[in-house]
């Protein structure tokens, strides 16, 4: 699903189907169905300003990413909510673990609804989508993410307690906002096309600071509005991250931790090398589809890390 979600993104596909029922639709299976599509995308700003020139096969090339894209996240939810259903009605659960899988029952229906608030910002006047609301969508698909993943830990190492290090676990929960900050910014990078400029590192241009990134007035809109600035920010924020984990690494290595312990702070040390050089090749080539996809993913990789770690390094995991 985040491969699906960047591919759209990247492939500028997300704003090609303007009609969505909450069960979803069949898809088109004739020339007739898709010219009544192709006319529907006629009506709305993104072809008017941008994909004027558009045929129809060209418009199918899109669609289908954007009608993957819904569809997988409905198949998601039906994955969840059919044996969600049935261990409860089987009395399966703990109520601890119902009220846990209730909250992401939760979290994948609002997930829903922010898609549809987010692609709702490009069908209005502007052909492109909120960056602001793009960054929302990723962040809660990430934080949804998060607490699966934690859940699923919990239940998996049931039983199984670590040792408890007080200073690795209070770094690792200053990791996480971190990450997810720097998520953020990459989401702004993706929704104001950031990454299309100053492809150059490690300075910007010829410069650690170009002028540009404080163009703007009041200061602050540099940092959520600006390109520059926020590139500048996802760049800086990048270099925080490394050095933290690279810390974290260093901190951990001289105690007594548990093989599943070490076991994830090497994934996030060889995971954060791995995310950083991406980034740096995706700015460099200016965001090519494949790299974009691979960057993304490799952010989600490195918070499921995190997680991990965290979930270990936790004195009352689960």
């Amino acid at each position: 699903m985040v491969f699906l979600g960047g591919a759209t993104r990247l492939t500028h596909s997300g704003l090609s189907m303007v009609n969505w029922s909450l069960f979803g639709s069949v898809p088109p299976g004739n020339e007739a169905e898709w010219n009544h599509l192709f006319e529907q995308y006629k009506q709305y700003p993104e072809y008017k300003h941008v994909n004027f020139n558009f045929s129809v096969e060209e418009f199918k090339s899109i669609f289908w990413w954007e009608y993957i894209h819904r569809l997988t996240g409905r198949f998601m939810g039906l994955l969840f909510i059919i044996p969600f259903l049935f261990f409860w009605i089987t009395r399966k659960l703990s109520r601890k673990l119902f009220f846990q899988l209730f909250i992401l029952l939760l979290m994948g229906a609002a997930q829903g609804f922010i898609g549809w608030y987010m692609v709702k910002s490009g069908l209005v006047n502007d052909p492109d989508v909120s960056h602001y609301r793009l960054a929302l969508h990723l962040i809660a698909a990430f934080l949804t993410f998060s607490y699966t993943f934690w859940i699923a830990l919990s239940v998996r190492f049931s039983g199984y307690p670590e040792p408890f290090f007080f200073k690795i676990n209070r770094l690792l929960w200053v990791l996480f906002p971190l990450l997810m900050l720097q998520i953020m910014y990459g989401a702004f990078v993706a929704g104001t096309d950031g990454g299309m400029v100053f492809n150059t590192w490690p300075k910007m241009g010829n410069q650690w600071v170009p002028e540009a990134v404080t163009a703007l007035s009041p200061l602050y809109l540099n940092f959520t509005e600006g390109i520059a600035g926020i590139q500048f920010i996802h760049r800086y924020l990048a270099y925080i991250v490394f050095g933290l984990i690279i810390y974290i690494w260093y901190a951990a290595k001289r105690l007594n931790t548990s093989v599943a312990q070490r076991r994830g702070i090497i994934a996030l040390v060889i995971l954060v090398v791995i995310q950083f050089l991406l980034g740096v090749f995706t700015l460099l080539y200016a965001v090519p589809i494949s790299l974009g996809v691979l960057h993304q993913l490799g952010a989600f990789v490195l918070l499921a890390a995190n997680v991990y770690c965290l979930n270990r390094f936790c004195s009352k995991a689960g």
